[in-house]
């Protein structure tokens, strides 16, 4: 079975995606499993490996803090757009990152292109440096502590 759907869920995922973008019908749905069948061996070829977590508790944990961060960041940016007088000074920030593996790279990234007023710009694999823009910048050593000891510090003990 897992020859045939090398990633069941990514394929059930793009079935359901294309039914709904479709009518449904039974030539859509045989169409779309042939896409979709089609698209999980194209993904196995590529990314051949699945990447495990070490540890499922501190991904849970992460969670809860990225809704509520996502949450605050909301209300701050919608705070500041409703016409806060205070002066804001949008700004970019270098992060060094202690993160190697690949998906929680790419979680960190969407973790934080998600929450509202900041964004993922550029990493530099080489060096490990993120750069980061934030709407309403501070002091660039608080986002740094804050990516690196509520993030990244989850990420690496999920992810090693």
């Amino acid at each position: 079975m897992r020859r045939l759907l090398p990633h069941p869920v990514l394929s059930l995922g793009l079935l359901g995606i294309w039914l709904l973008l479709t009518r449904l019908s039974p030539g859509h749905l045989v169409l779309g499993s042939a896409v979709a069948v089609v698209a999980g061996w194209a993904f196995a070829r590529i990314e051949p490996e699945a990447p495990r977590p070490r540890a499922v508790l501190p991904l849970v944990r992460l969670v809860g803090i990225v809704a509520l961060d996502i949450l605050r960041s909301n209300i701050a940016v919608a705070r500041l757009l409703a016409g806060s007088r205070a002066p804001r000074v949008s700004g970019f920030v270098k992060v060094q990152l202690r993160l190697k593996n690949r998906l929680a790279l790419g979680m960190l990234a969407v973790i934080i292109t998600t929450t509202p007023g900041t964004a993922w710009l550029e990493y530099d694999e080489r060096t490990g440096t993120l750069l980061l823009h934030v709407f309403d910048l501070k002091d660039p050593a608080e986002w740094q502590d804050l990516i690196a000891n509520r993030y990244e510090s989850l990420l690496l003990e999920a992810f090693g």
